[in-house]
């Protein structure tokens, strides 16, 4: 792959990534049916273990400068087994959260619509044919969301050309929400009432621990979707010009950029619409457009509408970039068909899973409603945190002299501390939301018991030899330099960190 993104552009890659869905449409209804205004605690408590989570990513990052994100983190230090079952649910978090922010766009679109020209889009061809609330599903007489399929399909098509022109398009949408995000906070901020924080814990109530303390929890679980994007920056590792240094700056700067942003944003939107009426199944699925109808500024609503359609489109881009990447490093090590590994011969991209990874996340999003993808990308993405601390942890146990351009402070106590957050937030998620993820699981135990285990790397040694004699053509010196390299009993790609360019 080429090494083409600074470390702006992986900044960028990350604030692209985190807002999105998270604070343009769960925001609300994580306030009606779970927190009321206390949603805003439930953001700082996810953005405490996401926090603790981006420490332990970047220190990985810097050791493991290689495609693959938690999955390779977790290969290089807990095995073969356990790195394909993380490798497995990043597959869940990235498709099922592609898929996610794919129904937000279509909300949004059909709110630009009706606010810009007083068009009511086909209800039947926006929405998916469920709605699911409290673990129950329903029909919701809709037939298909096209919206989400049609731009899922399009940003696939812009990925399949290369990374590069994927990045600059990602910039100036980044630039574009954040700009939306600021114009919403300072044109509703004078809109505020303090009578919509009072209660701002509402009682405990329902079978299932809605509002009260409980409930903070449990919102906290939901909301944490918000923050998943940043461990998308480490799936470019083999892209970036300086992994080592730019990883930590752009999944650092990138959390706590978008945490400032998020808390923000909350408040103004709990104190400007009552949380009883910020979402529910009488209000738009888009919290923007009520709480700017509730300014009495169209403009604002239009503004924020047309905004926000291009952040969603730059999550779904980054999103869609990280998930071919996990599957190349998993057929790399053999734990996937070898097709995965396919690049293109001129964009140098993984052609073949960046189409199929589009196809299926474009279905996803047409057929499944935005509260149920939220709740599985969630606990998917929890369960894959705490994997990336114990490999912390555990390298830390096996390597404690290694070198370590960036370590986690504090010694072990904060990935230890991370690790039991993550645990938490995933024993008080609902008992469904966690028996899909043991479903999900199981049924890629079956496939790499069934294939990746028979074909990989470490027990088929084989398979994998290089051969006595091999070109290594430096870029750029294409016609100049052939440089040969013996026979290698290690793969090429675990190379040491630093030792990328003495091939």
């Amino acid at each position: 792959m080429k090494r083409v993104l600074t470390a702006k552009d992986l900044s960028a890659m990350g604030i692209g990534a985190i807002i999105g869905t998270g604070i343009f449409v769960l925001t609300g209804i994580v306030a009606n049916e779970k927190a009321g205004p206390a949603v805003v605690i439930s953001f700082i408590i996810a953005s405490i273990v996401a926090g603790l989570a981006a420490l332990s990513y970047a220190e990985m990052a810097c050791l493991v400068p290689i495609a693959g994100s938690a999955y390779t983190y977790t290969y290089a230090t807990c095995g073969e087994l356990l790195a394909w079952i993380i490798g497995w649910d990043l597959i869940l978090e990235y498709l099922v959260g592609a898929a996610t922010v794919s129904v937000g766009f279509s909300h949004y679109l059909s709110a630009f619509f009706e606010d810009a020209f007083g068009y009511h889009p086909i209800k039947e061809l926006m929405e998916a044919p469920f709605s699911y609330k409290n673990d129950v599903f329903d029909l919701t007489q809709s037939w298909f969301s096209v919206p989400s399929f049609v731009i899922v399909l399009l940003l696939t098509a812009i990925l399949c050309r290369g990374v590069k022109s994927s990045a600059r398009v990602n910039n100036v949408l980044v630039v574009i929400k954040v700009i939306v995000i600021l114009v919403f906070i300072f044109g509703s901020a004078s809109h505020v009432d303090k009578k919509n924080f009072d209660p701002f814990i509402p009682p405990n109530k329902g079978a299932f621990g809605e509002f009260g303390g409980s409930g903070i929890l449990r919102g906290a679980t939901v909301v944490f979707f918000a923050f998943i994007g940043f461990d998308a920056i480490s799936t470019a590792a083999q892209e970036a010009r300086n992994p080592q240094r730019d990883l930590p700056i752009g999944i650092g700067f990138s959390l706590v950029f978008c945490t400032i942003l998020y808390i923000a944003t909350s408040v103004v939107m709990m104190g400007v619409v009552p949380y009883t009426k910020i979402a529910g199944p009488d209000v738009s699925d888009a919290p923007f457009k009520v709480v700017a109808n509730a300014t009495h500024q169209r403009w604002l609503a239009i503004f924020c509408e047309v905004g926000i359609l291009a952040g969603l489109v730059s999550v779904m881009l980054v999103l869609l970039l990280g998930q071919p990447r996990i599957f190349f490093s998993m057929a790399v090590d053999g734990l996937f068909p070898q097709f995965a590994t396919k690049l293109h011969p001129k964009y140098k991209t993984p052609v073949i899973t960046t189409a199929m990874s589009g196809f299926l996340v474009a279905t996803a999003g047409g057929l499944l409603p935005v509260s149920l993808l939220a709740d599985l990308t969630s606990v998917g993405t929890l369960f894959a945190f705490f994997l990336v601390h114990c490999s912390v942890l555990i390298l830390r146990w096996r390597e404690p002299h290694r070198e370590r351009r960036f370590k986690v402070p504090l010694g072990p106590v904060l990935p230890i501390l991370g690790a039991l957050s993550c645990v938490g937030l995933i024993a008080v998620d609902s008992v469904s939301a966690i028996i899909r993820l043991i479903i999900w699981l199981a049924i890629g135990l079956v496939f790499y018991f069934f294939y990746g285990r028979r074909h990989s790397r470490l027990n088929n040694p084989e398979k994998y030899a290089t051969p006595d004699h091999m070109t290594v053509v430096n870029e750029g010196q294409s016609h100049h330099a052939n440089i040969e390299v013996k026979q290698s009993e290690q793969p090429l790609y675990r190379l040491e960190p630093g030792q990328e360019h003495k091939v």
